[in-house]
């Protein structure tokens, strides 16, 4: 008998690659037996490599070896020798969808991914908005297995064990997590200015963590030129402060980094999606977007959100449309304290031991 063995495809963004890590991982847990390769761009491998022994990673670099339809045909071919049963599409777009056309023409099992696009073009609507929760992506994944033959029920935790992971795969600079230290992360950008907190705005939350929290460390995650001139700055400033990205290499590192946080400040970016996968706890703030959209970091509380309540929020999907009004104003009239008291909260929370 031919042993089962399904593929799922999900290329995009980091955040969206890392949503599929709760869904993949209970698919694992649920059917042992079951062979299931993960089909993603590079960066993606971190999240799956070690993530159940049943699932395996397959990288493909679709803006080269694979790019076009010519290059979509020789990773069908790829695919192919692999002797799949089964087709996930977790992605939906036009590059999956010409994987989807040719598995199907040759009468594989396939299924792909709902977006819900008519509630979410109410959701983001100038005139008739409907402010009602859209099903997750989470739950958008499990779906498609469920089509599939695989219901499940998503159960997920931490991409490490509960004592997190291994700091001394660190640098030395980061050290151990000393009990009377705040770890706190913050990722003050992101892809779309929609969803970016002004960074000035951001600085004063930094400055006032400090003052309640003197004996703190505040670590600051993000990648590129902008991170780069603002985290230099606050931290010749802030002896507090630690850039990230100067001193770990690799995502992973990243990772580690996160499962030691007593809680993480976030956009909704990516960093809110690997905080959540290391059972961190994230404060998001959230512009342009709204949780209610489905992108919502996994297990994480809307207790924790910080967000605006404006007649024209949210006005778009993924951040990336420009501001209706011209000002920001879901971004640039949160006040600093409002972030601080929902980062207060969590410490709290912390010290009392009710939670990681």
């Amino acid at each position: 008998m031919k042993k089962e063995h399904i593929l799922i495809i999900r290329f995009s963004a980091l955040g969206d690659v890392a949503m599929t890590v709760p869904v993949v991982y209970s698919l694992a847990k649920t059917y042992p037996d079951l062979r299931i390769t993960v089909l993603s761009r590079g960066f993606a491998r971190t999240f799956f490599d070690d993530l159940a022994p049943n699932v395996n990673f397959m990288e493909a670099d679709i803006n080269g070896e694979y790019k076009g339809v010519k290059g979509l045909n020789a990773l069908y071919r790829r695919l192919t020798a692999k002797k799949f049963t089964a087709i996930a599409d977790f992605h939906g777009v036009l590059r999956s969808g010409y994987l989807r056309l040719r598995f199907n023409f040759d009468r594989y099992k396939v299924a792909h991914i709902n977006k819900h696009r008519s509630e979410r073009k109410s959701l983001v609507s100038k005139s008739r908005k409907v402010l009602a929760q859209i099903p997750t992506s989470f739950e958008n994944y499990a779906e498609v297995l469920k089509k599939l033959g695989y219901p499940i029920d998503i159960q997920f935790k931490s991409i490490f064990p509960d004592e997190g992971g291994n700091l001394n795969l660190l640098p030395a600079v980061i050290g151990p997590h000393i009990d009377w230290e705040e770890w706190i992360g913050i990722a003050p950008f992101a892809a779309h200015k929609g969803k970016v907190y002004p960074p000035e705005m951001m600085q004063e939350v930094v400055e006032k963590l400090i003052a309640e929290y003197p004996k703190c460390r505040i670590f600051l995650f993000g990648r590129g030129k902008q991170e780069e001139q603002t985290f230099t700055m606050w931290c010749e400033r802030y002896s507090q402060c630690t850039y990230v990205g100067k001193h770990l290499e690799t995502m992973y590192q990243e990772l580690v980094l996160m499962s030691h946080l007593d809680v993480m400040v976030s956009m909704d970016s990516a960093n809110m999606h690997m905080a959540s996968l290391v059972d961190t706890p994230v404060v998001s703030v959230w512009g342009a977007t709204h949780p209610y959209a489905g992108f919502m970091g996994w297990n994480q509380s809307m207790d924790n959100v910080v967000q605006l309540d404006m007649p024209c929020r949210p006005c778009s999907i993924f951040g990336n449309k420009p501001c209706l009004r011209g000002d920001f104003a879901c971004m640039n009239q949160i006040k600093p304290e409002s972030i601080i008291d929902k980062v207060n909260i969590l410490l709290t929370i912390k010290k009392k031991g009710t939670i990681k």
